[in-house]
């Protein structure tokens, strides 16, 4: 992973609504949540839930799938992991 995809995750995850909607899909794991769900859990409107959703998605760390007509969010864990690999990678080498 290089420095600039890290910042920009970490960055997006700065936010306090977008940590609350990324840590909500990691408790729902692999079954995802569908948005009108995400939406009550953090009673937030719906389009400033589109909002955070779509920056999530720009540095992919969540994904959506619809099933008919249910829009569904999942947590990318592994460009989560990727982040947590990068920030050790270099750990104890001085």
């Amino acid at each position: 992973m290089d420095q600039i995809i890290a910042v920009k995750r970490l960055g997006e995850l700065g936010h306090d609504t977008r940590m609350s909607v990324f840590r909500l899909l990691v408790k729902a794991g692999k079954k995802g949540m569908v948005v009108g769900d995400i939406q009550r859990h953090l009673d937030v409107s719906a389009p400033n839930l589109s909002h955070h959703i779509h920056r999530l998605i720009g540095v992919g760390l969540i994904r959506q799938e619809r099933d008919g007509r249910s829009l569904y969010c999942y947590a990318e864990l592994d460009a989560l992991r990727e982040i947590m690999n990068f920030l050790e990678a270099e750990c104890c080498t001085l």
